[in-house]
């Protein structure tokens, strides 16, 4: 089938990539001309497991291809998907204007009837929004002969599986009163639901809420267990004991319950702040959700305050060692990372940060520049010398095992501050280093000077 995406972003590219690596023709367009001349070339602007060289094969097969212009999409397909993004207004809101202006360029386009399908993340309403505005375009345009059929279609995509997640998805949410779009949304996707049947049709609304819904969900267990975890260590509990405990029940199950410094990235914080700006537009404020925030943004301050704690010194002049900066492993986005709230408070007390993250440095050097309190290091370890501790934001694999020893001849506190529980406190005592967990038991160490 021929595809048109609209947006080269997370969503769109790799949405564009998993298509085309099936069999469809899939064009992307994207407004950044820099972003589409490197797409050409078969160079990826994010950094996504695999997403490099299944974006050469399908630009080498002529599957894919990209472009700046709109029209070449709309005369290139029937099926048009938006993947252009929402960001958050001031209010919480989602911003939907790069989603109703690709609709008025569609409008603007079409000869003949289209299918547009919605796959940014907007609020529920959005697809009878963009019907509406799509219909008196037409009208207005003198076309009102033409048809436009809005099919809600989420993604539910990880960062650092995206691609993975895309080819092998667990279900497949459309949404349409239009019984030709279903059909062409379930020709679409056949390849993808082979094994078992993953296509689920709803109602438009209800497709726009379970994609928030499911976001709410994980994120409300996150902050469940981050609120368990800070009560564990006034209660002198184990906090991981308590999560294998409570996840060998399957009613609970493991996933999402693992504690740690506070949930990041694109979708999380500013879907649910999105989700709450609706609920109160509604006339229905969403409690709980709002506790789920809170809690959260509690959380990605919560390295900064065992630093300050444990470190027994003020912090003015005091160099720190960063491992991870990207808010999870194998991606490079930093957007609402808890190392961005560590390390912009360690620079308002006016101590140093030595940086680390096998992805993320070079967006970090475009989120800060070049300054002199911000040293990105070349290697995990680099970041060690002269620094009083070490604080690890991200759970990348290479952090899990290390050398304890040279930790404890480093640091010149010897202390550990640790936003994913990767290490055993028993381990880190035995070498005389002083470990504080997210929701662990204290052991104080054995050998320490």
């Amino acid at each position: 089938m021929d595809v048109s995406v609209f947006g080269s972003g997370y969503v769109g590219l790799v949405q564009a990539v998993a298509l085309a690596d099936v069999g469809h023709r899939v064009l992307c367009v994207d407004v950044d001309t820099h972003k589409i001349s490197q797409l050409s070339q078969g160079v990826p602007p994010i950094s996504e497991p695999g997403l490099s060289e299944l974006l050469e094969d399908n630009l080498q097969a002529g599957r894919l291809s990209f472009s700046t212009q709109a029209s070449d999409a709309v005369a290139h397909a029937e099926l048009l998907f938006i993947a252009v993004g929402t960001p958050p207004d001031e209010d919480g809101s989602a911003d939907l204007s790069h989603v109703l202006e690709v609709t008025r360029q569609i409008a603007a386009l079409m000869t003949s009837n289209r299918t547009v399908i919605i796959k940014s993340t907007v609020p529920v309403g959005t697809a009878d929004q963009v019907k509406a505005l799509a219909l008196d375009e037409l009208r207005r345009l003198g076309k009102g002969e033409l048809s436009v059929s809005v099919v809600s279609n989420p993604e539910f995509l990880k960062e650092g599986s995206a691609l993975a997640d895309c080819m092998r998805p667990d279900r497949i949410i459309v949404g349409s009163d239009d019984d030709r779009a279903g059909d062409l949304l379930g020709e679409l996707y056949a390849p993808f639901s082979r094994s078992r049947e993953k296509l689920m049709f709803m109602d438009n609304r209800s497709a726009e809420l379970t994609k928030y819904a499911a976001n709410a969900m994980l994120a409300t267990r996150i902050s469940f267990m981050n609120e368990l975890a800070n009560l564990s260590e006034r209660l002198g509990a184990d906090i991981e004991a308590v999560r294998r405990g409570i996840g060998s029940d399957p009613r609970i199950g493991y996933h999402f319950i693992y504690p740690g410094c506070g949930f990041g990235g694109s979708c999380f914080p500013k879907d649910i702040r999105a989700l709450l700006h609706s609920a109160t537009q509604s006339g229905m404020p969403l409690q709980l959700l709002q506790s789920v925030s809170d809690v959260n943004d509690q959380q990605r301050r919560l390295l900064f305050a065992k630093l300050a704690r444990h470190l027994g010194k003020p912090l003015e002049g005091a160099s720190i060692a960063v491992w991870g900066l990207a808010f999870k492993p194998n991606t490079d986005d930093m957007r609402e990372a808890p190392s961005r709230y560590l390390i912009e408070a360690l620079w308002a007390e006016g101590a140093n940060v030595r940086a680390y993250d096998p992805q993320a440095m070079d967006e970090c050097r475009r989120l800060y520049g070049y300054r002199a309190d911000l040293h990105l290091c070349a290697t995990r370890d680099d970041t060690l010398q002269d620094a009083d501790a070490l604080v690890i934001c991200t759970e990348w694999k290479h952090f899990r095992v290390i050398d304890f020893a040279l930790l404890a001849s480093k640091l010149r506190s010897r202390l550990v501050i640790d936003g994913r529980n990767l290490y055993d406190p028993e381990q880190m005592a035995a070498h005389g280093l002083r470990y504080s967990g997210i929701g662990l038991r204290h052991v104080a160490p054995v050998n320490a000077s």
